[in-house]
């Protein structure tokens, strides 16, 4: 069985939803493949998804209620497959303590219609709209990892 990691800032608004609607578009495509999440930063550890990342998974038809926000831990290279991150800044994080043969990208990278280099924003600052995008550029970039997990 496959396992991903999705990986954000602080693992309560990005890479949680991303990991739900992964989980559901996978189960949906009949692919069996372990799926969670983890923030760079520990600010939040043990804390629920924010408020408006539940409230607009919820409106989308996912329930993220179970997330409580942990650290990016580097054992998880050696138990994880895929580590897939938001944005430039975490790609750097991670590939800072990677080993080598780790396979880390970005998670736009598998949606088709993104340009090379395609990012998550943080919508952590912003209001609703910005929590509305990342739930589109999940489902976009989801669809995207499920075809190439089929394929390959």
């Amino acid at each position: 069985m496959k396992r991903i990691c999705l990986v954000c800032l602080g693992n309560i608004c990005r890479s949680p939803m991303a990991e739900f609607v992964l989980r559901r578009t996978l189960e949906k495509h009949g692919l069996e493949v372990e799926v969670d999440s983890a923030g760079t930063g520990g600010w939040h550890v043990g804390e629920p998804m924010d408020e408006r990342a539940l409230a607009t998974l919820a409106e989308g038809g996912y329930d993220g209620s179970t997330h409580r926000a942990r650290r990016f831990d580097p054992v998880l290279f050696a138990e994880r497959d895929l580590v897939l991150v938001m944005d430039a800044e975490n790609l750097r994080a991670v590939r800072g303590i990677a080993p080598p043969d780790a396979d880390v990208r970005l998670f736009r990278s598998f949606d088709p219609a993104s340009p090379p280099g395609a990012e998550v924003p943080d919508p952590y600052y912003g209001g609703g709209s910005g929590f509305r995008d990342v739930l589109r550029m999940a489902e976009a970039a989801s669809e995207g990892l499920a075809t190439y997990l089929a394929d390959h």
